[in-house]
């Protein structure tokens, strides 16, 4: 029988965890055993006892959890002390590997032979929508995104009609309409804010209508479109035609949130400097993008500011302030891939299964995933010497 091994997690701020009881139970009637280390649930509201009551098993002492895992479920990286050199040698890893951030990792992954499938890597089709953490993470960081904004405001959302007059309804502009940026129109429409949208991508228009949200009209010479349903990085003279379209929009907005992001990229520089000096006194910028260095040039990342009378939010990781039910939605994404390659409690490994292709890490002693594995060999590569020093004794 096959042991999984469910962890806390030890990042800053990480408050969610990878399995729930609910997990645990069907992880159980697959023939898994489940190890859950003690507390691993608690800052997402989930008590060892229900884990308990699940069929889990509460592990007290990390070493012997470790050396006995086939299975490890995680949040985000391992770290100390569950770094790649605790796990047993042909486990299987599962979780937001960040790999290009963390090739240290990566290499002693491989080194032990360890089987990792990244959630971030997963591809964006219909069979592995019910694996697509990004999505089920995304659309609380655009909910959550809107109500830090409207806790920083000083004005109402709705428009007000009272016996001392009427308030106006705020303005809400949202660059980037994926899940996130859906999410946060949605939810400020129903707060009674008036939204407008931004997005590379003209064929997002219908849904932001739908959602009854006002789509800004970009130049249409060049499409936004990118792989699986992402945008693309466009070109440097889009991006000006773009900004100056924007900036009137910005200048008059209550609230800005911005969730524009390019898979394997730094984040595109939507929101200038200049454009915060013009913004209203009192407004408030929600940067979903921070953590890939943001969609707003002035955005700190984790940090809360206040420059030119206007708030900038650059927290990176809203999820984890609703762990419950980020938990929640993380826990059967994850237990879906899990149950992909678990068939019959055994780990089957099929190269040929392109969700399992795309999210593979490491394998078999390599590491799979092709940027990973050319920046490890960049890396390693000895340095070249000066030309001007080739042929000096």
């Amino acid at each position: 029988m096959l042991r999984v091994m469910v962890p806390k997690e030890r990042a800053q701020g990480e408050a969610r965890v990878a399995a729930t009881p609910e997990t645990v139970k069907r992880l159980r009637k697959e023939g898994l055993e489940v190890v859950v280390e003690a507390q691993a649930g608690e800052s997402a509201h989930i008590l060892d006892q229900r884990y308990q009551e699940a069929g889990a098993t509460i592990a007290h002492d990390l070493a012997p959890a470790w050396a006995n895992a086939d299975v490890v479920l995680e949040v985000g990286p391992p770290l100390a002390p569950a770094s790649p050199a605790h796990l047993k040698r042909g486990a299987l890893l599962i979780g937001f590997l960040q790999p290009l951030r963390n090739l240290a990792m990566v290499k002693a992954l491989a080194a032990g032979h360890v089987t990792s499938l990244a959630m971030e890597l997963l591809p964006r089709i219909t069979r592995a929508q019910a694996m697509d953490a990004l999505s089920s993470q995304a659309n609380i960081a655009g909910y959550k995104a809107v109500l830090l904004a409207g806790s920083k405001l000083g004005k109402y959302f709705p428009m007000l009609m009272t016996a001392a007059g009427t308030i106006p309804s705020a303005k809400v502009v949202v660059m980037g309409a994926g899940v996130a940026g859906l999410q946060a129109v949605a939810t400020a429409k129903r707060l009674g804010a008036v939204v407008w949208v931004s997005d590379v991508r003209p064929v997002v228009k219908e849904q932001v209508e739908s959602l009854g949200g006002k789509f800004i009209e970009l130049p249409a010479q060049e499409s936004g479109e990118g792989q699986g349903g992402y945008a693309k990085e466009m070109s440097s003279e889009f991006l000006a035609r773009q900004q100056a379209i924007i900036k009137e929009h910005v200048a008059s907005a209550d609230v800005v949130i911005t969730t524009a992001l390019i898979p394997g990229r730094p984040a595109p520089r939507l929101v200038t400097a200049d454009m915060v000096r013009a913004m209203r006194p009192g407004s408030v910028i929600v940067d979903l993008a921070a953590e890939q260095g943001g969609n707003c040039e002035l955005t700190v990342p984790d940090q809360e500011i206040v420059t030119h009378r206007v708030t900038i939010i650059g927290h990176t990781n809203l999820p984890s302030t609703m762990p419950l039910d980020a938990s929640t939605l993380y826990a059967r994404n994850v237990l879906e891939l899990a149950l992909l390659v678990l068939k019959g409690g055994n780990l089957k490994i099929d190269l040929s299964d392109e969700i399992v292709k795309a999210a593979l890490l490491t394998h078999d002693g390599r590491v799979t995933y092709g940027p990973a594995a050319e920046a490890i060999a960049k890396s390693s590569a000895p340095a070249q010497a000066p030309a001007s020093a080739a042929g000096r004794p």
